[in-house]
């Protein structure tokens, strides 16, 4: 794998964030760091070899979600960051290539989790979330993140993997849910053409990019093959955030079927705290 192989990839994620006018700072990391990659005088392969994600980030420009997205590409071949923007990748077999996760399970893991990229994954692995999805039995969440640590090139000390899983609040989450659903139905937002389920290639999805409280969000309806299934097209909200040193995730809002939330809209995976807050709103 050449450098310009990843550099192109690096350069194609600041160019798609740019065509959908996401914050100048977010997509013209990228481009920096594809820059980097590009004018090294020996394979980013061999940085990682040797020192793995940590000797990526003591590059110039390279931040910690970037060379972990650079990492992912080497040891998987994808870039879900990539697939992600560009709404077309098929999460069922990014999950499948993990052993010991089948389709079954897969599956799984997008209805009751609502991810589809590796980073994602990682974080529900480590904050409890991906134990509550039945058929991930401890041992089985174990193997995942070691498997994970494998393809990230290093194991962080607690206080380093605490700061990166850090998330944003439920209110922060369910506050840009309320304001991309509110734009998006007043007409007041860009729209792009989703690569996927798009035949005519038009430009129908609304997108938002905000920032709150120190993290930058884009907001935009799910276009996943469960949503048209079931016809949630305009209620399930995909939350992408990140902070400023590049940790990255995402969560999905959706309106709650069951249960004591019904009605409620809800981070799928925090269930408990969107109860908390609700019973707080309410006291």
């Amino acid at each position: 794998m050449k450098n310009k192989e990843i550099a192109d990839k690096l350069n194609e994620i600041g160019e798609l964030l740019e065509q959908q006018g996401a914050n100048p700072f977010r997509s013209n990391a990228y481009l920096r760091a594809a820059k980097t990659i590009a004018q090294l005088t020996r394979p980013a392969t061999e940085i990682i070899d040797h020192q793995g994600v940590a000797g990526l980030i003591e590059l110039p420009a390279i931040g910690e979600g970037i060379a972990r997205s650079i990492y992912e590409y080497v040891a998987t071949g994808r870039m879900s960051r990539l697939e992600s923007l560009k709404a077309g990748h098929d999460p069922i077999e990014l999950f499948e290539q993990i052993p010991g996760i089948g389709p079954t399970l897969a599956h799984r893991l997008i209805e009751v989790l609502h991810i589809d990229t590796l980073e994602a994954l990682e974080v529900a692995a480590h904050n409890g979330r991906l134990s509550e999805v039945p058929g991930f039995s401890a041992n089985k969440v174990e193997m995942v993140q070691a498997w994970l640590d494998h393809v990230f090139g290093y194991r962080r000390p607690a206080t380093k993997r605490q700061e990166a899983i850090a998330e944003p609040e439920v209110a922060l989450l369910l506050q840009i849910d309320f304001l991309y659903r509110k734009k998006a139905g007043a007409d007041e937002l860009p729209k792009i053409a989703p690569k996927r389920f798009n035949p005519s290639s038009q430009a129908w999805l609304p997108i938002m990019h905000v920032t709150k409280k120190g993290w930058h969000f884009t907001a935009l309806f799910s276009n996943t093959p469960r949503a048209h299934q079931l016809q949630k097209t305009d209620d399930w909200v995909v939350l992408f955030f990140y902070d400023d040193e590049h940790h990255e995730g995402q969560h999905t809002v959706v309106t709650e079927t069951k249960g004591s939330l019904k009605g409620q809209r809800v981070v799928r995976g925090r269930e408990g705290e969107c109860r908390d807050y609700y019973a707080g709103q309410s006291r």
